[in-house]
Formats: C-alpha cells, sequence, structure tokens
C-alpha cells in the first residue's frame, strides 16, 4: 500500500494539486470582522485580501485538534501508512498540536504506522515539500523513502519573500510600529527568509524594481543546480508581479518551468496583499 502525504492549508496548494498528487490538506482557521472560516474551503485568500484592503484585520488559528484526531484515525483505522508535513512550528502551534495527538492515537493505536514531520516551512516552499513527497509515494517508494525525500526537501528549501506593505508585517508582530512607518514613508521593501524555520529581515531596498531584481541575485546566489529543480513563486493576489518575477529568473538562469500560485488565507492573513515569495533548494534535487 503506498504511503498517504497529509499536509495543512498553510503549504498553498490548490485543489488542483492535491487531487493530482491524492493529497490530503486539512485547513487552519481564519477570523476576520467577526467570522471564522476555514482556510481553502468556505473562503478564498482573494476574499481575504480584499478584506484586509478595506481595513479587515484577520487572525489565524491551527487546526483543531479534534479535527487531527478525526483525520489521523481514519487512515489509521483503514492500516494506511501515511507522514503528515506539518507547516513551520516557528509560525504555528498546529505542529505541536499534531504531535500531540500522534501519541495519543499511538497509545491506543501501537502498530499504526505514520509520521508527523515540522517541515520548518511556509506557503509554497513547504508546498514544494508536500509535492515531492507526493510524487515519491505515487511512484510506489517505500515508507522510509518517502520520510527521507520529504524531510530532505524541507531542510533545504529556501524562501525569498517581500511584502508590499509593512504595516501588515507590524501588525502580525514581526517588525516595529517606527521601522513600519519610516519603511512606508521611504518607499523601503524588505527582502525577508526563512532560517529554522522564523521569519528573518534579510535586506533593505529602495524600489520595488530593485527588490526583485535582488531576488534573483539572492537565487543565485544560494540556488544548487536550478535548472534541475522545481521552483515555485506564491503571491498576495499580485499575479502580473509574479509573472514579471517568473521572466526575469527564466531569462537569468534559462529556466522554463516556475510554479506560481496565491498565497493562502493563513499565510496572506500575515503577509498581506502584494506579497512575493520566491522558492528553490539550496541543495540538488532529489
Amino acid at each position: 500500500m503506498n504511503v498517504k502525504i497529509l499536509c495543512d492549508s498553510a503549504s498553498d496548494l490548490s485543489k488542483e494539486v492535491q487531487e493530482e498528487l491524492s493529497i490530503h490538506s486539512v485547513p487552519l482557521r481564519v477570523t476576520i470582522n467577526g467570522e471564522e472560516y476555514e482556510d481553502g474551503r468556505d473562503i478564498s485568500p482573494v476574499e481575504v485580501f480584499q478584506k484586509m484592503r478595506d481595513g479587515g484585520a484577520p487572525k489565524t488559528s491551527q487546526v483543531s485538534p479534534q479535527a487531527f484526531e478525526e483525520t489521523f484515525l481514519s487512515f489509521v483505522k483503514e492500516d494506511q501508512p501515511f507522514i503528515y508535513f506539518a507547516f513551520s512550528s516557528e509560525l504555528s502551534g498546529t505542529y505541536q498540536t499534531a504531535k500531540m495527538i500522534e501519541q495519543d492515537v499511538k497509545e491506543k493505536y501501537p502498530n499504526a504506522k505514520f509520521d508527523v514531520v515540522d517541515t520548518k516551512a511556509a506557503s509554497l516552499g513547504y508546498g514544494l515539500v508536500v509535492m515531492r513527497a507526493a510524487e515519491a509515494a505515487l511512484n510506489g517508494d517505500s515508507y522510509e523513502e518517502v520520510l527521507g525525500i520529504g524531510t530532505y526537501h524541507a531542510t533545504h528549501m529556501e524562501h525569498i519573500f517581500t511584502v508590499d506593505d509593512l504595516e501588515y508585517l507590524y501588525r502580525g508582530g514581526r517588525v516595529s510600529k517606527t521601522a513600519a512607518f519610516v519603511g512606508t514613508l521611504l518607499k523601503i521593501k524588505p527582502l525577508l527568509h526563512m532560517e529554522d524555520g522564523k521569519l528573518i529581515p534579510l535586506e533593505k531596498i529602495r524600489g520595488a524594481k530593485k527588490v526583485l531584481k535582488r531576488m534573483v541575485e539572492v537565487m543565485g546566489e544560494r540556488g544548487i543546480e536550478l535548472e534541475n529543480q522545481r521552483i515555485a513563486i506564491s503571491h498576495g493576489d499580485d499575479a502580473e508581479t509574479a509573472q514579471k518575477l517568473a521572466d526575469m529568473i527564466k531569462e537569468e538562469y534559462g529556466y522554463k518551468e516556475i510554479h506560481i500560485d496565491l498565497i493562502g488565507s493563513s499565510i496572506g492573513a500575515h503577509a498581506g496583499p502584494g506579497t512575493i515569495a520566491l522558492f528553490f533548494l539550496n541543495e540538488p534535487y532529489k
């Protein structure tokens, strides 16, 4: 029996990709204007971004223990081995909750075969990890091989991104109010990356054109065998800029296929509309 791959909605994988690769996703939750929604199920990212533009301040919450228990048991009772690749533990309590439920389920079902893995990744960086593991699973690779491939890609996934408005990062506690005000005033575009699952400021760049150029440069400095791997760009309802970045990458590195998709509601609630994020490996693709 092939391994089943599970993830959560912070992977920003479209329903089409999930269906194509037989991926099961559990939703985080988003609360905005007093209403709670399941990310990707009863509210779309575009709706969330529009509400944010209109002044809404969304909050997110992790996958509930009940949802994990129901999901895990549904596979365990069918003797279906699975691996849940989780959203970075540094950005959400979802991984910790899943580990708690894993322990409970394995106490009741000691022969259950499944693992909960902290990817230390987010958005399509996380999504690329899940896609690669799902491809290996569909290929009939062994449980250990799928786990190893997924873990390897998670360990070596680079996240390079910028936001359109520092106010959203301020609301999320990522920058100070003064930094947000001064940055907006001077049209400074922050370049950020992920380090051991945490969001870390990388550089401050003045001007939108320069920040895209710098993203392409950083990709060249950090990426390994770019022509042999899958690259992804996610965006906060700004497909035009995402495509512009993709064209710059293709021109610079001769790359042909780049996966572009919307940032989901749970990530977008903190990054805001206009966010552009780039994902690639800093070691060879496996």
